[in-house]
């Protein structure tokens, strides 16, 4: 079985404040659900994981600063309408 596919910077932008491990997290590292869950299990996630009663979360922020994107607005709307553009771009050629 294979992974979902991976979420696009826009995607990764929409997410609420407190990110769903998974599919948000998850998906956003390109894991597969099982993998994403070990690795939340044995604390080797690259952020910081928040449990909230049985679900587990990850801030937006400290996903968006381990993929190294910005944070601000400003900075995250100029990304989006990029990463749109490259989707279409992408989709086009094929």
């Amino acid at each position: 079985m294979t992974s979902p596919r991976p979420f696009t910077i826009a995607e990764i932008y929409d997410q609420p404040a407190m990110v769903p491990l998974w599919p948000g997290v998850g998906r956003a590292l390109g894991l597969a659900e099982s993998t994403t869950y070990q690795l939340a299990a044995q604390h080797r996630l690259p952020v910081e994981v928040v449990r909230l009663g049985r679900r587990q979360f990850v801030r937006r922020v400290d996903l968006l600063t381990f993929l190294h994107l910005p944070t601000t607005s400003d900075a995250a709307e100029g990304a989006t309408s990029t990463a749109s553009e490259h989707n279409t771009t992408e989709e086009s050629a094929q």
